[in-house]
């Protein structure tokens, strides 16, 4: 009797564990998924400008326009729902980026994406990160975001889709994969 009694505690033990190790994390129970696909419209001279010509060396593998360590940009990108100019407007990008390659091609990206269809009108994503920008997709991280996206978390997908207008139009699709807390998400949902 004491034997099949060991082996039955051994045996919940057993199962105690294995169904510990398939768990999902707390913290992951407590978060909702947000996935959204936008395409972001940066276009030299009118929703991009420079603003600072950078004195570091000449890069000669960046695209015209930014070619100098140091040179800065200045954006408020259209973003809508497909890759044409003429797609459904959903927001704006705005912030900057930065040359920060003296040997890479990179730029360091930071730019709030004001959302103002679907159903995150009037929220934010504040994305930041590096842009490797002749790597076929890049990643930066969602770092946050305010109303229906507060305190978002994640990162984004960046691929360069179309060039046009000899370089002075990027069409830039963004795969967004992001998570909110669950708590947040409800609280807001109710207000």
């Amino acid at each position: 009797m004491a034997r099949s009694a060991k082996l039955l505690l051994l045996l919940a033990a057993v199962i105690y564990i294995l169904a510990a190790s398939f768990a999902v994390p707390a913290s992951a129970a407590r978060r909702r998924a947000v996935r959204l696909q936008l395409y972001m419209h940066d276009i030299a001279g009118v929703t991009a400008v420079q603003v600072v010509k950078g004195t570091g060396p000449l890069h000669p593998s960046m695209p015209p326009g930014n070619r100098h360590f140091g040179d800065t940009t200045v954006m408020d990108d259209l973003l809508t729902e497909g890759p044409s100019l003429e797609s459904s407007p959903v927001g704006r990008a705005q912030g900057s980026y930065v040359l920060a390659g003296l040997v890479d091609p990179v730029v360091v990206v930071t730019a709030t994406f004001k959302l103002t269809h679907g159903p995150y009108n009037g929220s934010t994503l504040v994305i930041a990160g590096r842009d490797e920008v002749l790597a076929e997709v890049r990643e930066l991280a969602v770092v946050g975001g305010t109303g229906k996206l507060r305190r978002a978390s994640g990162h984004v997908l960046w691929r360069t889709v179309e060039v046009l207008e000899a370089g002075a139009h990027y069409v830039l699709e963004l795969d967004v994969y992001a998570s909110l807390p669950a708590t947040a998400a409800s609280a807001l949902a109710t207000n």
